[in-house]
């Protein structure tokens, strides 16, 4: 992955609001790869989706990479970051608090809106038909009520997300900021180096600090979080449907030999049975 990436400012959120009116609003964007949206935050919620290629999104104290088969939600007031890996069609969805699931056989009570169900960022499965449907929204920037037609789209689309199975695609961000841009440069190029003496010589910190820095914020060391990005990188890809040894080459493995290795060791399955239970 380029190191170099381009940052652009969020189209106006105001021009997408939703409102009573319109709970529920589209939004469509194209980006090229190397692309990053700088970050921002609104008062309503939003689940992100992308139509094609791989992109991550950075919000809260994590980041999470969303392939086609996946979306993510963000709940209000969360600051969130877009990278785009690859060339991407991302169509993002804004609800309004008023937006609510609609009822369920065997429902007790009022219907559960999404902001109750999902206090926090996750990361949802995209059902064929919440990807047709989000498709027919209207994505254009406006102001004025809902058309008939895109208030059943909505109802609709909110049922499927009500749906939608969570889907482990995130990762843990520290909250020190040298550590942070330390992860972070290794979310954008993994590649660059084999081993944290070259990701410290890069933040100008010992290898010392960083590694207890690693053990402190994250509770973990620093190769093994690397492993979790290579892990997180793999189920991305295999719910794009990229064969292992695609995968394998992707992430930098001399074989999908060695890929396979890494998998076993590390959660203990072959990759065909890790990225078919995950992904």
């Amino acid at each position: 992955m380029p190191s170099h990436r381009a940052s652009i400012p969020p189209l106006d959120p105001l021009a997408f609001a939703p409102t009573p009116a319109r709970p529920l609003r589209c939004k469509l964007r194209r980006l090229a790869a190397s692309t990053q949206v700088a970050t921002h935050r609104h008062p309503w919620a939003q689940v992100a989706l992308s139509g094609n290629g791989v992109i991550r999104m950075t919000a809260g104290h994590g980041t999470y990479l969303v392939p086609p088969s996946r979306a993510l939600w963000i709940p209000p007031d969360v600051e969130h970051a877009v990278t785009v890996v690859e060339d991407a069609e991302i169509r993002t969805l804004y609800l309004h608090p008023s937006a609510h699931f609609l009822p369920q056989p065997g429902d007790a009570g009022p219907s559960p809106t999404p902001f109750e169900r999902w206090p926090a960022c996750r990361v949802l499965e995209v059902s064929p038909l919440l990807r047709e449907l989000v498709q027919h929204l209207d994505g254009e920037p406006g102001t004025g009520a809902a058309s008939a037609r895109e208030l059943r789209l909505a109802d609709l689309v909110l049922d499927e997300l009500q749906r939608a199975a969570p889907v482990r695609l995130g990762l843990a961000l520290p909250a020190d900021k040298r550590l942070r841009t330390l992860c972070e440069a290794v979310l954008d190029d993994p590649l660059r180096h084999a081993t944290l003496d070259g990701w410290a010589r890069d933040a100008g910190a010992s290898p010392r600090t960083l590694a207890r820095l690693f053990r402190q914020q994250l509770g973990t060391t620093f190769g093994e979080w690397r492993q979790q990005v290579r892990l997180a990188q793999a189920l991305a890809l295999a719910a794009d449907r990229r064969p292992i040894a695609h995968i394998a080459a992707e992430l930098g493995y001399a074989s999908p030999s060695a890929f396979s290795a890494m998998v076993r060791r590390t959660v203990g399955a072959t990759p065909r049975r890790f990225l078919a239970t995950q992904a």
